[in-house]
């Protein structure tokens, strides 16, 4: 793909961002390079090749799926300025 200046300053447009008029040659030039490299990317067989989620081969650690009430309200509440009801108090923001 040919990058020149007026994509340039259509990307930059695009983007929301100020270019000076002397840098566009040098981002043109630069743009198209990563425009080069990735259509040779496109040129990769990749036809029987699984997809990568992780270099390394690794499984989670799984847990039974249960429903708890977590049993640790006294604790958790042991820590609030103030509580009532097994409730936190906090001060009123609603006018």
């Amino acid at each position: 793909m040919i990058v020149d200046k007026a994509l340039v300053s259509r990307i930059a447009a695009l983007a929301r961002i100020r270019v000076e008029e002397g840098e566009k040659d040098a981002l043109a030039k630069e743009l198209g390079g990563i425009l080069d490299f990735v259509g040779q990317l496109k040129e990769v067989d990749t036809d029987n090749v699984a997809p990568l989620t992780s270099v390394v081969e690794a499984r989670l650690p799984m847990r039974e799926d249960k429903v708890t009430d977590g049993g640790s309200a006294d604790d958790i509440l042991a820590n609030a300025p103030q509580k009532a009801a097994g409730f936190f108090v906090v001060p009123k923001v609603v006018e």
